[in-house]
């Protein structure tokens, strides 16, 4: 038995990957975006319920440093865009004005210096590959959340800096809130809650010494962090923000989890245990060459359906596999059959879809489930 998938769309991106990152589509159903961050801005193309760009509604962002130096989030209404560089978040308009900057500790580790601009280690060697961490606009872009390496003015300057996660006004820059965040991270991904701008996850990259996954809370006083237990990648929230979607940091188990890291209904899901062998794998392999393993990819389609992906531990033996995950009673997990060959690993768009990008990284294809009563 499998899920065929059915192509919604396809959706060419605004630059050549020549000259840019990988394009993606963001936003929730009704406000999707497609965006992609070049060599010197981001482009947004707002897109229609098709998957198609509105015409006439490009944004471009300019930006205050290369792409390979930090992350970034755009606005929920594409009217700011925020980089979280090596040493600080900026907050830059599409007049490539800089609306406000919130300078932190540089993220190259051995650095204790607070600079002042990015031409001050734009050229120093030792500073080509610090860590970094990131930045999220709540649901409704008032808030931006920032997590930084600390300190954030030099007269706290010490050796003992840490990662710190903050509540920042998005109108102005004005930090609310900061808290520790307990981690010492090579990289970070925000994740908000998709109804309540109070809330957001923090999914932490230490490298092979861990995954902290951080759930903040801010009543408009107070920032208040859970740490959840255990090494956790989270990848997706449920429509309703109730579930999240977590892989284990050795990736060996797929989970459906609360806000506060409980396992939801005993839904979690061993790779070792529901992942069978690869179709391609020679009848003579050794079983102990057969390391199923989860990517840290896909997400919820729908409050009870995941898609989820095999591709790295599949592609020693041929394509990479997609899988279907119903969350209700009868637990169906099955793969997903494409009408062609897709490259790499899915993403979750909600509303039912989402997207696969192409071996060249200029397109992406916009996937649901093909109904019994949907021909061919």
């Amino acid at each position: 038995m499998s899920a065929r998938a059915r192509l919604h769309a396809t959706v060419p991106a605004p630059m050549p990957s020549s000259l840019a990152g990988p394009p993606e589509i963001v936003g929730l159903p009704g406000r999707r975006m497609l965006v992609q961050r070049g060599d010197d801005d981001i482009v947004v193309q707002p897109l229609d319920d098709a998957f198609v760009a509105r015409a006439g509604a490009s944004i471009r962002f300019p930006a205050p440093w290369p792409r390979r130096r930090g992350t970034w989030e755009v606005a929920p209404d594409a009217s700011l865009a925020v980089f979280a560089g090596v040493h600080a978040v900026r907050a830059v308009e599409p007049s490539g004005a800089t609306r406000w900057e919130v300078r932190h500790g540089c993220w190259y580790g051995a650095c204790r210096e607070m600079h002042e601009s990015y031409d001050e280690y734009a050229d120093r060697q030792d500073h080509r590959y610090p860590e970094s961490g990131s930045v999220g606009f709540s649901a409704d872009g008032g808030l931006v959340w920032a997590h930084v390496r600390g300190p954030l003015s030099e007269g706290e300057l010490n050796p003992d800096t840490v990662d710190e996660w903050l509540v920042i006004d998005a109108e102005n820059g004005r930090v609310l809130a900061r808290a520790d965040a307990e981690a010492a991270a090579a990289g970070s991904i925000h994740l908000p809650h998709p109804t309540d701008p109070r809330q957001m996850g923090l999914s932490i990259g230490e490298g092979q010494d861990g995954a902290p996954l951080r759930w903040g809370r801010w009543d408009g006083r107070e920032l208040t962090v859970d740490c959840l237990d255990g090494d956790l990648c989270l990848l997706s929230l449920s429509p309703s923000g109730d579930r999240l979607m977590t892989v284990s940091h050795d990736q060996d188990s797929l989970a459906v989890r609360d806000s506060r890291g409980v396992v939801v209904e005993a839904l979690d899901w061993n790779a070792e245990t529901v992942i069978p062998r690869h179709p391609d794998v020679p009848a003579d392999t050794d079983e102990e060459e057969l390391l199923a393993c989860w990517d840290w990819a896909g997400g919820f389609l729908d409050e009870t359906t995941l898609v989820a992906s095999t591709a790295e531990s599949d592609e020693e033996w041929g394509h990479g596999r997609h899988w279907l995950v119903d969350s209700t009673g009868t637990r169906d997990f099955v793969p997903i059959d494409y009408p062609s060959p897709v490259a790499g690993e899915p993403t979750a768009l909600g509303g039912g879809v989402w997207s696969t990008l192409s071996r060249t990284s200029d397109v992406l294809h916009v996937w649901g489930v093909q109904r019994p009563d949907a021909g061919s």
